[in-house]
C-alpha cells in the first residue's frame, strides 16, 4: 500500500473539528442557518471519514462513512450528527455533553485489498473484514489505544464483524485495509 500522502492544514482541521460542534449544536438548537461554507478547495475533496466523540476520554459516538461519494467537509457535517445521536451504542448527546465532547475526525484513504495480513502494521493501517453478509471495521488508533499487536488487531477486527476471530485466515474473508489522517 502506497502511503497516504492527504494531508490537512491547522487552518483546515480546525474548521472541520467546528463544523463537528457547529453540526451537532445547530440540531439541538433546531437552529436551521447555513453552515459556513470551507475556505479551502481541499475540503471538498471526496473521501470516507469518520467522526468520533468522547467525553472525559470514553466512547460517546463514533460514525463513519467508508465511500467517498461527497464533499469532506458535508460528510464531516453529517457524520458528527451520525456520531451524536444515531450511533446505536449510546443515546442521543445533550447539549451539556456537547460543550464537553472530545472532537476525532480520521479521514481515510481509499479501501483496498490487503495482499499479506503480515505487511498490516499497528498505528498505520485501519482494517476491514467481510465475509458474506458480516463486516467490521477498525480504524489505525484503535489498536494503539488498547496496545494491541498485529495479529490481536486482525482478531478483533474479526469480532467486530461478528465473525470467529481467526476469519482472517480463512480464504473466504476479505482483509481491507485503509489509513487515516487523524486529528
Amino acid at each position: 500500500m502506497a502511503e497516504f500522502r492527504f494531508q490537512l492544514t491547522d487552518e483546515e482541521k480546525v474548521f472541520l473539528k467546528n463544523l463537528v460542534r457547529q453540526s451537532i449544536g445547530r440540531c439541538l438548537t433546531k437552529d436551521d442557518t447555513p453552515l459556513p461554507e470551507p475556505p479551502t478547495d481541499i475540503l471538498h475533496e471526496k473521501l470516507g471519514l469518520f467522526v468520533c466523540l468522547k467525553i472525559r476520554g470514553r466512547l460517546r459516538g463514533c460514525v463513519g462513512h467508508i465511500v467517498g461519494d461527497k464533499p469532506l467537509y458535508q460528510t464531516v457535517a453529517e457524520m458528527a450528527l451520525c456520531a451524536a445521536f444515531e450511533d446505536p451504542r449510546f443515546p442521543p448527546l445533550t447539549a451539556d455533553e456537547l460543550e464537553n465532547a472530545e472532537i476525532e475526525i480520521s479521514v481515510l484513504s481509499p479501501l483496498t485489498p490487503c495482499p499479506d495480513p503480515a505487511q498490516v502494521e499497528v498505528g498505520r493501517h485501519g482494517l476491514l473484514m467481510r465475509q458474506g453478509m458480516r463486516s467490521g471495521l477498525l480504524l489505525p488508533q484503535v489498536p494503539v489505544e488498547w496496545g494491541w499487536d498485529r495479529e490481536t488487531f486482525l482478531r478483533q477486527t474479526c469480532a467486530k464483524a461478528g465473525l470467529g476471530s481467526e476469519c482472517w485466515k480463512d480464504p473466504r474473508t476479505a482483509i481491507i485495509w485503509f489509513e487515516a489522517e487523524v486529528f
